[in-house]
This record gives structure tokens, C-alpha cells and sequence, in this order.
């Protein structure tokens, strides 16, 4: 089977039907959320303090829910405007904006107290047109976000490597741009638990250890457990009226719809269908 990177770029695979798929996925949910905790355990932040983070690939807002959990504030950047507008309707808390981090980042020197990013890196990798170029693509990312997080500070990636020599290309250009660090290997020797984290550090800092063993112990598969009861728990109480954030009120079928509406109209999208008192009204079952 063919890896999604491989198929087509981003921005064109993650389209509006794959974007909900995804976002709908129980399993993707599960994994995502607990890739996102490990990937916060690398960060190595300040207990019971609240840091500015920068979610790289945020997608539709599965890693961010677990940042604001956690009561982290974040932003979020995506090349897929289809992931941006599925996030944008599930009400996400982080700021989100359409980059394409191959260009680089502009934000001011010293921004951030840290970024995750969740199965992302490995898209940078691919010539996706006769421009790209991923070593100068690479360069350019790790050069701006070296600039955008304060000193110290660490950025932690989960991503898929198909070969050494991708891993090599990552690692090379991301010392270049003035980051310590290396890889960390979680699992290294189960097929089914292995995972890899990029985990770069601005100023001298020691690099963490991986989770050592051939599978998962007892405690690591009961945090796992524990991870997708709390995510099927939270998701149940969002979709089955359980508890709400505070501020926010109730929105109605109508007022969802003309929401997503003008969200189109003002992304430029056509053919989006004029308000009336009709707008979201249901029809009467045919027989």
C-alpha cells in the first residue's frame, strides 16, 4: 500500500471527504492523542504552567485538543485548507493559519516555549512540483523555526522515515540551522509499537531516552488505555450534549449552517446557496 505522501501533496489528498475521514476516525483519534502526550512528555515543559506552543501540521485540531487539555495555548499551522476548515467547525481553541512550512515561518524571534508536530515532517521530503527542492525546503523550515522559539526551548516531531537516508537529510539540515538533539526511538524492536520522535533543542540540553523493550509493558499499555477512554469519553460528551466549554453557547442546526456558509463564501468558494428561511429547515420523510 502506498504511503499518503506518495500519492499526492498535502493540501490536494487531504481534501474535504479524506479531511472528515480522517477527523472521524476513532483510531486515528486514539493514536493521534497519544503520539500528542508522548510528544508533550519529550518537550520536558514546567509543571502546572501554561506555555505558548506551535502545532506544525495541526490538521484538524486533534493534537491542539490535547494541548488545550493540558492548558496550553497554541497555534496551529496547515497547508490543507480542508483540515483548516473542519477545525474551524469542530470550534477549536488555537489560532490557525494556511502556511505551507516548506516556505518557512515569520514569526517574531523567540515566539514560542516550544512546538510538536504529529506525523507531518515526512511531507517535506517529497518534490511535490519541478520547485521543490527538500533539502532547500528543509533548510528554510528548521532556519525559521530555530528563530521562532525562545532559548531554551525544544520541538519535538513524530514522523515516518522510509529509509536512513531521509532520517540523515532531517537530521543534517536540522543541525545546520543551530539545533541540538537527535532521534528518539520508542519501541525499537515491536513492528506494531514503534514510533520515531525527532527531538531538537535550542540551547544545551540533554536528550531524552527512548521507551526501551520489545512491546509495550504493563504500565505503558494501560496509559494507552487510559488515553483512548478519556478521548472516547470526551468525544462522547461533545457530540451527546455532555459538558460544554465555558462562554460558549448552544448553536442551532440554522446557525451552524449559515456559520459554515459564509465561511465558504468568504474562502471564495462557488455555488454556495443563498440564505432563506428555508436555510437548514428539515424535509418532510417521502414515502
Amino acid at each position: 500500500m502506498s504511503r499518503p505522501e506518495e500519492i499526492a501533496p498535502p493540501e490536494l489528498f487531504y481534501g474535504d471527504t479524506e479531511a472528515q475521514k480522517y477527523t472521524a476516525n476513532t483510531r486515528v483519534q486514539s493514536i493521534q492523542a497519544q503520539m500528542t502526550h508522548r510528544a508533550l512528555e519529550l518537550l520536558a515543559l514546567p509543571e502546572d504552567e501554561s506555555a505558548f506552543l506551535l502545532d506544525i501540521g495541526c490538521g484538524s485540531g486533534l493534537s491542539g485538543e490535547i494541548l488545550d487539555e493540558e492548558g496550553h495555548i497554541w497555534v496551529g499551522v496547515d497547508i490543507a485548507p480542508s483540515m483548516l476548515e473542519v477545525a474551524l467547525e469542530r470550534e477549536v481553541e488555537g489560532d490557525l493559519f494556511l502556511q505551507d512550512i516548506g516556505q518557512g515561518f515569520g514569526f517574531r524571534p523567540g515566539s514560542f516555549d516550544g512546538a510538536i508536530s504529529i506525523s507531518v515532517l515526512q511531507w517535506l521530503l517529497n518534490a511535490d512540483s519541478t520547485s521543490h527542492s527538500p533539502p532547500q525546503r528543509l533548510t528554510k523550515f528548521f532556519e525559521t523555526l530555530h528563530s521562532a522559539l525562545r532559548n531554551p526551548s525544544r520541538a519535538v516531531f513524530q514522523f515516518y522515515p522510509s529509509s536512513d537516508d531521509q532520517v540523515q537529510m532531517i537530521t543534517s539540515a536540522a543541525q545546520k540551522a543551530g539545533f541540538g538533539g537527535g532521534i528518539v526511538v520508542d519501541y525499537p524492536n515491536s513492528k506494531k509499537a514503534r514510533k520515531m520522535y525527532l527531538c531538537l533543542m535550542v540551547g544545551q540540553q540533554e536528550v531524552p531516552k527512548g521507551i526501551d523493550g520489545d512491546e509495550m509493558g504493563i504500565e505503558d499499555k494501560e496509559r494507552l488505555r487510559e488515553t483512548i477512554r478519556n478521548e472516547k469519553r470526551r468525544r462522547k460528551d461533545k457530540v451527546g450534549g455532555g459538558k460544554r466549554k465555558k462562554g460558549k453557547a448552544d448553536i442551532t442546526a440554522k446557525d451552524w449552517v449559515l456559520k459554515k456558509k459564509d465561511l465558504y463564501r468568504t474562502r471564495g468558494k462557488e455555488g454556495v446557496p443563498r440564505d432563506s428561511k428555508y436555510t437548514a429547515r428539515k424535509r418532510r420523510v417521502q414515502f
